[in-house]
């Protein structure tokens, strides 16, 4: 049992969750390529990836005997949806903040979908014929991760380089 739930339903949420995160936060990543304030969405995207990452680490192994590669990932993307949170809230995207918003933000929405590929791999029958090992390590599984981390690359230089809202 995890806060009340069964394991299985506890993932359950945990997945539904993430997957709200994802697709807000890709919406709102291509609303930055057009210099789109989104402050519902935004404020979506954030709190679901912020409970994404935290709803995470109870899930087992809970108690391993050395952090995880997803424990570690889910700590790095707390920290960096704090610094998003705070330059975005605390200093309303002024000078410098906006890059920090607009980077951070979009490395925490990058993790999740890291973190997607992974689970799909292991979890989706047909992907998982395709790279059995645990965790994947085969070619096709190696090829999709290569080809989210280039788009990745891709859309964030561009958000970087366009990302300008008006201010409210």
């Amino acid at each position: 049992m995890i806060l009340g739930m069964s394991l299985a339903t506890f993932v359950l949420v945990h997945v539904i969750i993430s997957l709200i995160a994802i697709v807000a936060g890709l919406i709102v990543m291509f609303g930055m390529l057009g210099s789109k304030r989104m402050p519902g969405l935004t404020a979506i995207f954030l709190v679901f990836t912020i409970l994404t990452s935290a709803s995470g680490f109870p899930i087992p192994p809970l108690l391993s005997e050395k952090p995880l590669p997803s424990h570690m990932i889910g700590i790095l993307s707390l920290v960096l949806l704090a610094i998003a949170c705070f330059a975005l809230y605390g200093m309303k995207l002024n000078g410098a903040w906006r890059w920090i918003y607009a980077l951070t933000a979009l490395v925490s929405l990058y993790l999740n979908v890291f973190v997607l590929v992974i689970q799909s791999f292991l979890k989706v029958p047909a992907l998982h014929a395709l790279a059995p090992s645990v965790p994947p390590a085969e070619p096709p599984f190696a090829i999709v991760q290569g080809i989210v981390l280039v788009f990745f690359i891709v859309v964030i230089i561009g958000v970087l380089r366009r990302y300008r809202p008006m201010p409210t």
